[in-house]
């Protein structure tokens, strides 16, 4: 079957491989849509960040090269031995994080802090840039009937979002400010809807994208080339109760923090190339909290039943669907090349 596999730095190749068989305990997806992540595109520019390279992945058993792909969905195909609860048919959503399970925050049902973390399409396993993937029983979340394809694909970066301002601070009536307005960042203004924030300000030099999150609910959409956003958020509303870092860009984060009020927080929910800094002394002197997020848990099912009431809608957030032959020149280098894309979805081959 063909795969798209990541072989190291700007090098993803379109390759045939053998189709996996489910053992004990593991289903087989027939994929329909996965989405290209910013993961994704920070382990094509920049990896390895989460790919193992040199030794195998303590919980895949996997090292480059590897099948990508981690947002998506399918229909059962195939169930492994022991395997009940689900049946050849059924449309499932993935929710692709591999945990120990016996770590200190496994144990704490916090698995996505798991000590061993890793990604189905990141770290190893059978991704979904592929006709097939063999994950545990376990990963897969039945699709509500009202619930399209390409709504499958977007669940896992909506998990994200939503799980983020679930860890935030904020309350019904605060204030937010979100900082970039790629797709993670225009899902974190949809669930910052669905919390009840009165005013969320978005920083982002996309024309395309800030007009994207203006039609999503956000109250005002910043230009930083243009004007100076964090004189704009407090001008707008004193400081904001919770700033979200959703850029990975280093001059960035003390943006952000400087955004918010006394006592206020930046949740951060990039992950990053390189280094960030800030002078501490903006944090102490105004009892701001610093908070980072990673993934989601036990967030699935509500992420879908926020979709069949209108929220997270493929409609809005996809800008483009391709083929996974073009996944590198109309995927990954359109991603670098144009801003103004949001969410890409590739679709699997036969």
């Amino acid at each position: 079957m063909k795969a798209a596999r990541w072989h190291g730095v700007k090098d993803i190749r379109v390759e045939d491989i053998s189709e996996p068989a489910p053992g004990a305990g593991e289903v087989k997806i027939k994929v329909a849509w996965t989405g290209i992540c910013g993961s994704d595109l920070h382990e094509y520019l920049a990896g390895p960040i989460f790919v193992p390279v040199d030794e195998e992945h303590p919980l895949s058993h996997d090292k480059a090269p590897i099948t990508m792909g981690h947002e998506y969905c399918g229909t059962i195909s195939e169930l492994g031995e022991g395997v009940t609860g689900l049946s050849v048919g059924d449309r499932v959503a993935i929710e692709p994080i591999f945990s120990c399970g016996t770590c200190a925050a496994c144990l704490e049902g916090k698995y996505n802090l798991c000590d061993s973390l890793g990604f189905v399409g990141l770290s190893g396993g059978h991704g979904g840039f592929a006709a097939s993937s063999v994950i545990p029983a376990r990963m897969v979340h039945k699709m509500p009937d009202a619930l399209s394809m390409e709504q499958g694909a977007l669940v896992e970066p909506a998990a994200v979002a939503l799980h983020a301002v679930r860890m935030s601070k904020i309350k019904a009536g605060d204030t937010a400010a979100v900082f970039g307005a790629g797709p993670i960042g225009l899902l974190v203004v949809e669930s910052l809807k669905v919390a009840g924030c009165a005013q969320i300000h978005v920083v982002e030099p996309s024309e395309v994208r800030r007009q994207k999150a203006l039609d999503l609910g956000a109250t005002s959409a910043i230009d930083p080339t243009s004007e100076n956003a964090v004189e704009a958020i407090r001008a707008a509303t004193g400081g904001v109760h919770v700033a979200f870092e959703v850029t990975g860009v280093p001059q960035v984060l003390p943006q952000c923090i400087d955004s918010t009020r006394h006592e206020g927080q930046t949740l951060i929910v990039s992950i990053w190339e390189s280094d960030a800094s800030f002078q501490p002394n903006t944090a102490v002197l105004k009892e701001r909290q610093l908070q980072g997020t990673i993934a989601y848990r036990n967030i699935y099912p509500a992420v879908m039943e926020l979709m069949t009431q209108g929220y997270f809608a493929a409609e809005k957030l996809v800008t483009k669907r391709i083929s996974i032959d073009d996944i590198v020149t109309e995927g990954f280098e359109a991603l670098v090349a144009e801003k103004s894309h949001v969410k890409i979805l590739v679709e699997a081959p036969e």
